[in-house]
């Protein structure tokens, strides 16, 4: 089946060329999307009047409406695009998962478009956001247009309880692989040039994790291990629908943290040739924001982490040194008020991981699967820490755990280039 249904190929005909492309992935987001539009559609009046622009929405077969509300509120004098991955009249791009379209499958529709209307700089938003603005749309596209970056990464403040995978697994663990400080690579929301998405159309990847949670890591990782100029763009505040770290997130880890580890097989010869990590530039104005406070259950979390402790023993034995076993169980019998996963135990556990998904020591689903109670561990360890503290304590903290995967990367080369268990 095309990639592209003959309607939206006439549209494109119609249309030509365009200078700005901002995509929208949506399912079933009829409450929140028409906010989102309308600042796309501010956005675009306000800072490229003069320029062709096109909001796309790539749509996985909602049932509530969302392309009708999308249509309906753009701008008669502004060109849209709605496209269906499954529906009456539509299509569906290939997922891993039949019938659930995937952000990676609606992404790479919206690359397809931006490649045939020689988008020279294009974004992507997601389709929830509350605090999107329309000089979102300024700070994610100004950068490819004005500066020629070919990737603008957002760079916006969350609650300290949010963003708890990014915070403690795949920012600390990217940046050092790769030698890029980039604080929110999978942050859903991004501007690239046109140059590379057609790039990213030429990898064989969306019939893997890539085409759900896995796409924005991808994007990020294959942009700076390509050579891609990167940079980071303020946006202030990331309010959306928020999601309590101690419930059930195994999906989006397991994804996630999947393409991640992936990556490392893919870009092995880039991320063993870096040594320390850099800053990238940021575009925008700091300033302080209000957050919406994320709802936390430290003592089911603690439980959660226990109850792992004690079934998947098994499991770890096949991935972790006996250390790393010990110290996890020993923090699985502390005390509630005191309970504590360290950074050098959790960054220990991280890179074995990657190593026994290298090694494939553990068949994949089980070995990601046996992360999630671990990750809840670590999740409630830092809550519990950061209890009282303010965004720059907080900060702080993930600073000192970046330094510590920095500092841990020669036992991680050393354990990825060994034949032997840990």
């Amino acid at each position: 089946m095309p990639l592209l249904n003959d309607p939206v190929l006439t549209r494109l005909k119609e249309i030509r060329h365009a200078d700005i492309l901002v995509g929208i992935p949506s399912y079933n987001n009829a409450r929140t999307i028409e906010h989102v539009v309308k600042a796309v559609l501010a956005g675009f009046a306000r800072y490229f009047p003069g320029l062709r622009c096109v909001l796309v929405n790539s749509d996985g077969g909602s049932t509530d409406g969302t392309p009708d509300v999308v249509m309906n509120t753009v701008a008669d004098d502004r060109a849209a695009i709605f496209v269906r991955h499954a529906g009456e009249g539509g299509f569906r791009i290939a997922t891993p998962y039949h019938g659930v379209p995937g952000k990676g499958s609606a992404f790479r529709t919206i690359f397809e478009i931006a490649r045939r209307l020689d988008a020279k700089a294009c974004a992507v938003v997601d389709s929830d956001l509350r605090s999107i603005t329309p000089e979102w749309i300024e700070l994610l596209v100004k950068p490819v247009i004005d500066h020629g970056f070919d990737y603008v990464a957002p760079l916006y403040l969350r609650h300290k309880y949010d963003g708890t995978i990014t915070n403690s697994i795949i920012y600390p663990l990217t940046r050092a692989l790769y030698g890029k400080r980039i604080r929110q690579p999978i942050g859903g929301d991004f501007g690239f040039s046109g140059a590379l998405a057609s790039f990213y159309l030429t990898k064989d990847v969306w019939d893997s994790d890539v085409a759900r949670y896995g796409i924005d890591i991808w994007m990020t990782t294959t942009a700076v291990a390509n050579d891609y100029r990167i940079c980071q763009s303020y946006l202030g505040a990331k309010i959306h629908d928020p999601k309590d770290p101690g419930a059930d997130l195994s999906a989006m880890l397991h994804q996630v943290v999947g393409a991640a580890f992936d990556l490392m097989n893919t870009y092995e010869r880039v991320w063993m040739s870096h040594e320390e990590s850099a800053d990238t530039p940021v575009f925008g104005f700091r300033y302080a924001v209000g957050l919406e406070p994320v709802p936390v259950n430290l003592p089911r979390m603690i439980e959660r982490f226990r109850l792992g402790a004690e079934e998947l023993g098994d499991v770890w034995d096949k991935v972790l040194s006996r250390k790393i076993i010990k110290e996890i169980r020993r923090s699985a019998h502390m005390d509630p008020d005191i309970f504590h996963v360290s950074d050098d135990i959790w960054v220990d556990i991280i890179y074995a991981f990657a190593v026994a998904a290298k090694r494939k020591a553990v068949y994949r689903e089980h070995l990601l699967k046996s992360l999630t109670p671990l990750y809840i561990g670590r999740t409630a360890s830092f809550i519990r820490e950061m209890w009282d503290a303010d965004m720059n304590e907080v900060e702080k903290r993930i600073e000192e755990l970046c330094l510590r995967f920095e500092q841990a990367k020669p036992m991680l080369k050393t354990l990825w280039s060994s034949k032997e268990a840990p």
